[in-house]
């Protein structure tokens, strides 16, 4: 279960305001956060992962302590092994295909399968700049999985992608993120991003 209460002041389409946040998520299931644009979708996530910190408030994973502003305790970024699936990315310039993938792993077999779970296996001596939007965007997730994440965020993950392959790839992305126990948070202005599938429970958290 990830607890949150936290309350974040910061500034967006409404001009500046306090996120409060007060829920729980389950864990390995998938839930959506929804809301329109500048309401500090985006800004939660970020706080899960540890990039911003709230201004009040505390966050729990499975009973484990992530932040703590009274007790001025913050869980390290890389200590709380999340995958982030940035809107714009975040690729290196200068790392092809493949290299991402070793980045968060050094299991060749894992990376194969991953190359073509994403259909990307031809590609895997390309750089980013040699890549399609939907390229792009299917490498990122990639990226992000081959750390085998427990809590995995995901920023509009899927907007690069035509119907018939965002169908053939979220298949196969939910089949391993069942195998992994997955935990999935993200952001879509798109209900049942993720259609249906017998191995998740599928939330929706409004913002």
């Amino acid at each position: 279960m990830i607890k949150i209460d936290i309350i974040k002041r910061v500034g967006g389409r409404f001009g500046n305001f306090e996120l409060k946040v007060n829920t729980a998520f389950h864990s390995n299931s998938i839930t959506q956060i929804a809301g329109p644009s500048g309401i500090g979708k985006t800004t939660l996530l970020k706080i899960l992962a540890g990039l911003i910190l709230p201004d009040a408030g505390t966050i729990t994973i499975d009973d484990t302590v992530w932040f703590d502003k009274e007790k001025k305790f913050s869980k390290k970024v890389q200590e709380r092994h999340i995958g982030f699936v940035f809107q714009d990315y975040a690729l290196f310039p200068n790392m092809t295909v493949k290299a991402h993938l070793k980045y968060g792993t050094d299991d060749l077999v894992y990376i194969d399968y991953l190359l073509e779970l994403g259909e990307m296996a031809h590609l895997e001596n390309r750089f980013p700049k040699q890549l399609s939007g939907g390229q792009q965007q299917r490498l990122a997730i990639l990226r992000a999985l081959s750390t085998k994440p427990k809590l995995l965020l995901l920023d509009e993950p899927f907007t690069a992608l035509d119907a018939e392959l965002k169908l053939r790839f979220i298949n196969k992305l939910m089949c391993l993120l069942a195998e992994q126990k997955t935990t999935v948070i993200f952001v879509s202005h798109h209900d049942n991003e993720f259609g249906e599938y017998r191995g998740y429970v599928l939330h929706k958290y409004m913002l």
